[in-house]
């Protein structure tokens, strides 16, 4: 991976010297430095075409799926936190965290991972849910595991055996309406600084701020080592990783 430009890096830390407000829309590739994939699903963790069931992934991970067999979307759920089991949250989230003793900011992330709760973000948007957030699909039971390990394949309720689920926004099924507003809410305060970090930006929510923000005058970052659907609307572009990145920019705003 390629140092950060320094160049870019001053850019970067002259628009942060100017603002107050700060949005952060992260996908996969921030989770990458944890040891995470990035290749594409549900936050951004599945590559293939077809499953062993010779069905789209995205058949798989649907909402349609999980009410006809959900033993097959549990199947590749459970292949999705084994792939975050062991992992832990890297230096760019542990700055974005820290970054809040400085600035107001907001993190909106595709990731469900947990890793900007785990690190410390506060007004965090996590548009696709939590992987271990789970939740009975039938009565009011809740809880919150650290990993699927003690999980039995798909899990039922320990209260009224129902099935249980993870609160992840899956394929086909609609974004939850409690952080859509909570978005709205901070878009319509403004920010005056736009990162997009590790995320292709395939999803119009995404990419719809970074948009709006070049329409508008705001300065627009983006950490991604390749070309993305908002790159054009970019001002400042690194293509480093981004714990690298996020250290280089940190540490010269500090200076």
């Amino acid at each position: 991976m390629n140092a950060p430009n320094p160049a870019v890096v001053t850019h970067i830390v002259e628009a942060l010297q100017c603002a107050r407000r700060l949005l952060f829309i992260t996908g996969a590739g921030i989770s990458a430095d944890s040891g995470l994939p990035t290749y594409r699903g549900i936050g951004g963790l599945y590559n293939n075409q077809t499953t062993e069931e010779n069905i789209p992934i995205e058949t798989a991970l649907s909402g349609s799926m999980f009410a006809s067999n959900p033993a097959i979307t549990w199947k590749y759920l459970h292949q999705i936190e084994q792939a975050c089991r062991g992992a832990r949250f890297n230096e760019a989230h542990t700055i974005i965290a820290n970054m809040q003793d400085h600035f107001e900011v907001c993190v909106l992330t595709q990731n469900i991972d947990g890793f900007h709760r785990d690190a410390g973000s506060r007004n965090l948007i996590e548009m696709h849910g939590d992987i271990h957030d789970l939740y009975c699909t039938q009565c009011d039971y809740t809880a919150t595991v650290p990993d699927y390990t003690n999980l039995q394949i798909p899990p039922a309720c320990p209260h009224c055996k129902a099935l249980v689920r993870p609160r992840v926004t899956l394929f086909d099924e609609t974004l939850p309406s409690d952080a859509i507003q909570h978005f709205y809410r901070e878009l319509d305060q403004g920010f005056d600084l736009v990162f997009s970090i590790g995320t292709t930006s395939i999803f119009p929510y995404i990419a719809g701020p970074v948009v709006q923000a070049s329409q508008t005058g705001v300065p627009t970052v983006e950490i991604n080592p390749g070309e993305t659907n908002v790159t054009r609307y970019i001002d400042h572009k690194l293509t480093s990783g981004a714990a690298v990145s996020m250290r280089q920019i940190w540490a010269a705003y500090q200076q």
